[in-house]
């Protein structure tokens, strides 16, 4: 049934394009709370601005499963409705190896104007499929009452961590339960470490050494340092986000909309009292922080291409961006809308501070085999904290799987520019 409505919604297109003789394009959102007004006044703008252009907006559901798996069923029918597709950071090569994106190949497109993490998410085979359109980054959260200041290494934050204990139940709390979020934060540490799950050319490297010392980092935060009760291994966003707001914990791993939910006086009991930072950093690693948030991208199956990519281009400029900051809180992705003073004063967390972690942000892997390896990973992980392994054993055999997922496929030699000889 939805794949006959997909179709249905092309047809529709093309007979309201007789009726009103303007070229008519759709953009996909969940357009839930206030995004749905914001991104009406935007569509508003840009219609004003291309008069014979007229832009409707396909509302789509706001979960994100639920979400992929229609778009999984538009694109696979060829439906050119919705013409912009807004996207998850980890769906855009997946879409793109599909065959179902529109390389964005327009010279006007200044790269270097983002974030380069924010980037190389939209990137599949070397070729840009979409355009960062927020960015959605993890934060380290402090006491600001607890703690000294910033961290400035794993061992400070360890220490920090430690010495809070005397005040708090816990030194920190992050998401730990086996799902998404846990390899989120373990992406964080991995980076701080100096380690990543898989480089460019699809080589696994979660079993390397940088990979054991993170994964033995978290481990130690539970069971040797006890800084991170063992519920943490059930804890998702908002499990963490009540041990730290209701004052139980001296340091908090969660994303952005924590620090404007914990500034309400009247439910929680650390407001105006926590400040935020990137993950800090080992020897040899880097400041890192997981990045989540969306793209737009075009419709391959799009019968008007050049007005799709109008339309991405105006609600990625500055002023848009800066715009949806100011509304929302989103974090823009490109560098130049920071040095606003309308941003400083919008957002909830200082500007400084929102931009040091975009800065840092660090994609997952960019694969279209992303969720079967994320998949693989969230359980050896998950075991290794759990005690039920070693993490060297642990990420020996997520490494072995995560291996076999991509040989299946033929993937690393599309990437190398072989002839592909695998196709089960």
């Amino acid at each position: 049934m939805a794949l006959v409505c997909a179709a249905l919604a092309v047809v529709g297109c093309g007979e309201r394009e007789r009726e009103s003789g303007r070229t008519v394009i759709t953009i996909s959102s969940s357009v839930v709370g206030t995004d749905g007004p914001l991104l009406r006044r935007q569509l508003d703008r840009f219609m004003q601005l291309h008069p014979n252009i007229e832009v409707r907006l396909h509302r789509v559901s706001d979960d994100a499963t639920q979400r992929h798996q229609l778009f999984v069923q538009w694109l696979n029918a060829r439906a050119g409705d919705p013409d912009v597709l807004e996207l998850d950071v980890v769906w855009t090569s997946e879409f793109a190896a599909a065959g179902w994106l529109l390389p964005l190949k327009d010279p006007s497109i200044d790269t270097t104007a983002f974030f380069p993490g924010t980037l190389r998410a939209c990137r599949w085979a070397g070729d840009l499929y979409a355009l960062p359109w927020y960015a959605d980054v993890g934060l380290l959260y402090r006491r600001t009452d607890l703690v000294p200041r910033e961290p400035r290494s794993l061992e400070e934050l360890r220490q920090f961590a430690q010495r809070a204990g005397d005040r708090v139940p816990f030194g920190i709390a992050w998401m730990g339960a086996r799902y998404e979020g846990l390899v989120t934060v373990f992406v964080e540490y991995l980076g701080g470490f100096g380690g990543e799950i898989m480089d460019d050319s699809m080589n696994i490297r979660v079993d390397g050494p940088e990979a054991v010392r993170a994964l033995t980092y978290m481990r130690d935060q539970i069971v040797r340092w006890k800084i991170a009760p063992n519920d943490v291994l059930t804890w998702h966003e908002e499990e963490t986000r009540f041990a730290f707001q209701n004052g139980r914990a001296a340091f908090m791993r969660n994303w952005p909309y924590a620090y404007a939910a914990m500034a309400d006086t009247a439910q929680s009991r650390v407001a105006g009292r926590y400040a935020v930072s990137p993950m800090p950093a080992a020897p040899g690693g880097h400041p890192t922080a997981a990045l989540g948030g969306a793209q737009l991208a075009i419709n391959r199956w799009t019968e008007h291409p050049e007005a799709a990519f109008r339309l991405v281009a105006f609600i990625t400029a500055p002023a848009q961006q800066l715009e949806r900051a100011v509304a929302i809180g989103e974090f823009p992705t490109l560098r130049a809308v920071y040095d606003d003073p309308a941003l400083r004063a919008a957002l909830a967390i200082p500007a400084d501070d929102a931009r040091r972690a975009v800065e840092s942000a660090t994609p997952r892997p960019v694969t279209p085999l992303y969720t079967q390896l994320s998949e693989i990973l969230q359980i050896e992980l998950h075991r290794a904290l759990a005690g039920q392994r070693t993490p060297e054993a642990a990420l020996a055999d997520a490494a072995r799987k995560m291996n076999a997922a991509i040989e299946r496929t033929g993937l690393r030699e599309y990437m190398s520019g072989r002839p592909v000889t695998s196709t089960r």
